[in-house]
């Protein structure tokens, strides 16, 4: 028969276990008791998390060693060490780093990934669509930003969404702050603007790294790129997170359309 989905409360336990088979929001926000002791995690992916290696263990490393470090995506690196550390990523190694590599060096490595991957994190295709909300303001801005977020792979989308968590995480330590004892515990200077100035055209990238004018950025380009990354640094919390509205209608028209792929992924799970 039938089912309402009027609202969250009315779901069955089939159906939460649904949603959060289609991880449409925080899956422990459906049921907390059930998730006790799980890894809480967001994605639109519905299959599982999927984030590279690489970009996750370089963000821990420098959330463990790095946020205090002054001019950190700044200050230089060795390129040698950069290079070694690339090569044991790419040939598939469980490359395992710790406080004895410099975080500059880490810092600079996932530049390079993103600045290197084929399709960028944010696809070649959306890069007019992502700049024209530069021009937009508020609330329709970042409903904007949100449906545009909400076309990319399943992939793209995790590893974005874990770099803008870490590139906050980083913005929140820019400015000098005082310990427990009163000593001064030094801040790294990377506000949320020099970080959007940084990575804005590794993520935003209208043309394939080694391509014909890929540096030749014009300024009002490059102008929005910055705005745009900050904004999803800023607000990415918000622009992760699918609306209990949106969820109830994703989850009648799959009712209507695909009860086989409800009873999949029930199943599934």
């Amino acid at each position: 028969g039938a089912m309402s989905v009027d609202s969250i409360t009315d779901l069955s336990d089939n159906t939460s276990k649904l949603l959060e088979a289609l991880q449409l929001s925080h899956p422990h926000e459906l049921d907390a008791r059930r998730n006790l002791g799980k890894k809480k995690m967001l994605s639109l992916n519905p299959i599982t998390w999927q984030v590279p290696r690489i970009v996750d263990r370089c963000c821990k490393h420098i959330e463990t060693h790095g946020l205090q470090t002054v001019g950190i995506f700044r200050v230089g690196s060795s390129k040698k060490r950069v290079q070694q550390l690339r090569e044991e990523f790419d040939r598939g190694l469980d490359v395992f780093l710790d406080e004895h590599q410099s975080v500059h060096d880490v810092a600079a490595l996932l530049k390079e990934f993103l600045r290197d991957m084929p399709d960028s994190l944010i696809p070649r295709e959306l890069y007019a669509a992502f700049l024209s909300t530069a021009s937009m303001e508020g609330p329709v801005q970042l409903a904007a930003l949100q449906l545009m977020l909400f076309l990319l792979p399943p992939c793209h989308s995790d590893t974005l969404h874990r770099l803008l968590q870490f590139l906050s995480e980083v913005a929140r330590h820019a400015e000098s702050s005082r310990g427990p004892d009163g000593q001064e515990i030094p801040g790294n200077k990377m506000t949320v603007s020099n970080l959007a100035t940084i990575f804005g055209p590794n993520v935003l990238q209208k043309e394939k790294p080694g391509e014909k004018d890929v540096g030749a950025m014009n300024f009002e380009d490059s102008t929005a790129v910055i705005l745009v990354l900050q904004r999803l640094i800023e607000h990415y919390q918000t622009l992760f997170m699918v609306s209990p509205e949106m969820q109830r209608d994703i989850l009648r028209r799959l009712f209507q359309t695909d009860p086989d792929v409800i009873d999949y992924l029930l199943r599934r799970k």
